[in-house]
């Protein structure tokens, strides 16, 4: 599934690996041993919870847009 989220991808010293969170979801996260390998598993992830979402009837969050200054 195609998402407008953003994924923050972030090494952690204490897992030993590429940690992925998105904002929106406070309690998603996902591992990986590459930040290709977080990525992916974020995005399963995300889709999943988005899914769950929808099943059980809760208001899945707008992704959040962020504005650059000039």
């Amino acid at each position: 599934m195609k998402t407008k989220y953003a994924i923050h991808i972030f090494w952690s010293e204490e897992d030993e690996g590429f940690v992925a969170v998105c904002d929106e979801f406070p309690g998603l996260s996902a591992f990986g041993e590459s930040r290709e390998e977080a990525l992916s598993e974020a995005q399963i992830a995300l889709d999943a919870i988005i899914e769950t979402y929808r099943e059980s009837g809760l208001t899945i969050p707008e992704p959040q847009s962020m504005l650059l200054a000039a």
